[in-house]
Parts: C-alpha cells; structure tokens; sequence
C-alpha cells in the first residue's frame, strides 16, 4: 500500500539535501505523482511507444528506474506483440532501496509470462547499453552532473540499433525569466492542489537545490543531435515537465 508523501511536514530540508533514500521510498509513488503535472500519462505513454520501436533480440533500457513505473509499463505495453524474441528489460538505479522494493513488486506483478525484467542496482552510466533498441530517462538526466550528460546520451546513441529510440523526459527551464516565473507559479499552485502546503513546497524545493538541475529545451535538443540521433520529437508538455522521442 502506498503511504502518503507527509516526509516535508516534519522534516527540515537544507539546500540540496534530498536523497533516494527508504524515507522517499516509501512515499515515492504518492509524490511523484502529486509533484509531476502529467506522470500518469508520461508512463503509459513510454510503454506505447515502446511496442513500436522494441526490435527482436534486443534489450530495453530503464535508466534510474526508481520503482520500475517505465518498465512495468513497458512490460504490460508489450503483451500479445509478435516479435519479442530474446527480448528482455534491464531496469537500473543507483538506489538500493528503489531496487530492493522494485524486486519484491515483481514478485507480485501479475504479468506472469511477459518480457522479463533484470532490477540492477549500480550506476546508470556504467550499463552496458550495446544491442539496444529502446532506452528510457524518465526524469533522470536531470539528476546527473551537467558534464556528464552529453557522455550518456552519446553512450545510448552508440549502443541504441539501427531505428531504435529514446524517451527522454525532464523539468526545463525558460530561456525567458518572466515565462520561467509563470511556469513556477503555474507548477506550484498544481502542487497546492494536490494538497501539499506552502511549506512542504519550500522544503522540497530547498532540498532538489543543486541536486534537480535543469536545462533549457533548446540545450537538450543540442545534445541529443550531438550525440547522434537523427530526429527528436516533443511529444508531451506539461509546464516545465517536458519528454522528447529521439530516434537513431
């Protein structure tokens, strides 16, 4: 059962304090859900795009997997599609406590008899990504170092087979301070309306200081042509929260 996210109630956030850790765990769902305009459609979303471009033989991607939403989605998006030979979902996080909870909810997870799915705990930049048709980020590049991110994408491109693709979803910023301003508020009143305080909302954005850091859409795009995707498509946008298709 999902606990609900009360953890910024009681729990002062100093700058850049906040970690995946069993507290976040055991809360994740409820928050992410109430913090991310659009989760609930990005997921199923991933997994529909997935049945287009997983190829036989090949691996899927779930980079910084958290609770394995993608890869559920994924896995249940390819039920009853032909060609899934060899076919097999690699899910990998860095956090032992999103793995050691991802693990026990494939023990139950009622799609018995569907793609398997290997939980890796290590580090997303260490995967071997050769022989992949599709690789998710769902709100994880913006989690890593900003000089560590063009070498990422151009290690999926590299790995990625010929016609596979990328879902790469993130919180942008605005090039224009005033449009940044209003996506803020926009994004702060939604979180209101999910029931979280103004203090919760502050101590959380204290805690994502320095930790959450953001790009311009324009920069993303940049990258991923860099790194040697043909064609990048924005498929969904909600206020900040962005996710773009990149195809090799």
């Amino acid at each position: 059962m999902t606990r609900r996210d009360t953890l910024y109630t009681g729990l002062e956030a100093g700058p850049g304090s906040f970690r995946f850790d069993e507290r976040v765990v055991d809360v994740f769902p409820d928050m992410i859900n109430r913090s991310v305009p659009g989760y609930s459609l990005v997921v199923p979303m991933i997994g529909q795009l997935a049945r287009r471009f997983v190829q036989p033989g090949t691996s899927v991607h779930d980079l910084g997997c958290s609770l394995g939403a993608v890869s559920f989605a994924v896995r249940r998006a390819l039920v009853g599609r032909e060609g899934l030979d060899g076919v097999r979902i690699v899910a990998t996080d860095s956090s032992s406590a999103m793995t050691d909870r991802l693990r026990e909810r494939l023990g139950t997870d009622s799609a018995d008899g569907g793609v398997p799915v290997d939980v890796v705990t290590g580090d997303i930049r260490d995967t071997d990504l050769s022989g992949s048709s599709f690789v998710a980020l769902n709100f994880t590049l913006q989690f890593l170092d900003l000089d560590e991110r063009d070498r990422l994408l151009a290690r999926i491109a590299d790995g990625l087979q010929p016609g596979g693709a990328l879902v790469l979803a993130e919180k942008i910023r605005f090039e224009d301070a005033e449009v940044q301003l209003r996506q803020t508020e926009w994004h702060e009143d939604f979180k209101r309306l999910q029931g979280y305080s103004d203090l919760e909302i502050a101590r959380k954005r204290s805690a994502l200081e320095e930790v959450l850091k953001s790009e311009t859409e324009t920069r993303h795009l940049e990258r991923l042509h860099a790194a040697g995707f043909t064609c990048a498509t924005r498929w969904f946008q909600c206020f900040a929260f962005t996710a773009w298709l990149a195809e090799k």
